[in-house]
């Protein structure tokens, strides 16, 4: 099962999750349950270091659905894209093993919004990532905070975003997409 197929049928229970529960908050943690499947293993039998990436997308996917957000941004022309993201491993999920896939938001800058995701198991992480996302208009250019807060409202209790996450978005920026960015390995 590719993960197209995952993400159309997590915002599809999202979808009936949020009707039969109601929206969730902005700073809840949302929670999906996933499967290790044969698609996610690479030839060492766990899963496949650059497949986490991808199924914590569909993290956010139910966290968007459930909180009302991809209906705001569908209906504005607004999408969302990951300007950077880290994560570190602690523990292989192996084939066929069930995980809690949990996704929360953790707080914006004055650029971007963060979210943390979490591979869990009875409790444990076995992996978490850290991620920057950009707001951006179909039309071009980017969404202010101002702008998408007054649009979706400002979440209460957010915590300010933790001196590392600015070390590191810092730390792991490329040039602005209309400035130079040559490969030089010098």
């Amino acid at each position: 099962m590719n993960v197209i197929w995952r993400t159309l049928l997590v915002i599809r229970r999202a979808r009936a999750k949020r009707k039969r529960e109601g929206t969730l908050v902005a700073t809840a943690v949302g929670r999906i349950t996933l499967r290790t499947l044969p698609t996610d293993i690479d030839v060492l039998r766990h899963m496949n270091n650059g497949r986490y990436l991808s199924l914590f997308d569909l993290g956010r996917w139910d966290l968007m659905v459930r909180t009302g957000l991809f209906d705001e941004m569908r209906e504005r022309g607004w999408y969302a894209v990951v300007a950077s993201e880290t994560i570190t491993f602690r523990k292989s999920l192996e084939l066929w093993q069930r995980f809690d896939l949990e996704s929360r938001f953790i707080g914006h800058d004055d650029k971007s919004m963060y979210l943390e995701h979490r591979a869990v198991i009875d409790g444990e992480i076995y992996a978490r990532a850290i991620i920057r996302a950009r707001m951006l208009r179909r039309t071009g250019g980017t969404v202010p905070h101002d702008e998408f807060f007054a649009a979706v409202g400002m979440p209460e209790g957010v915590p300010d975003v933790a001196d590392w996450m600015h070390d590191w978005a810092a730390a792991s920026a490329l040039p602005p997409t209309k400035a130079p960015a040559p490969s030089d390995w010098s």
